[in-house]
């Protein structure tokens, strides 16, 4: 799949620091929001009720994740997202890692 497809979809979830507005997760997340899309941030080391800790807890069927986020936590989020049935993940440069890509790729999610 092409990054271009990806936008296609309309639900997103950014992973990241998406309320550090020097942040680039913050930038894309507002840049998705202002841009008509439906989109949720999630931060699993946020302590806020503006963003989710996990991806279960958005109430939208999330389509596609962009991925902004450390890769040591970034491979819970890749796992939980297989469970949720999620397979479409655009993984920003320094939030890729052998281990999330060999993981998609073994489990057939689109990155």
């Amino acid at each position: 799949m092409e990054v271009s497809e990806l936008f296609s979809y309309k639900n997103w979830a950014v992973v990241g620091d998406v309320l550090n507005e020097s942040k680039y997760a913050s930038r894309i997340y507002h840049k998705f929001k202002n841009s008509g899309y439906n989109v949720a941030g999630v931060n699993p080391r946020e302590k806020s009720d503006k963003v989710y800790k996990s991806l279960r807890e958005v109430p939208f069927k999330i389509e596609a994740i962009d991925l902004c986020i450390n890769p040591t936590l970034g491979i819970n989020i890749v796992k939980e997202a297989r469970k949720l049935n999620i397979d479409k993940i655009l993984i920003q440069p320094g939030a890729e890692s052998r281990e999330i890509l060999d993981y998609c790729r073994s489990n057939k999610m689109n990155v």
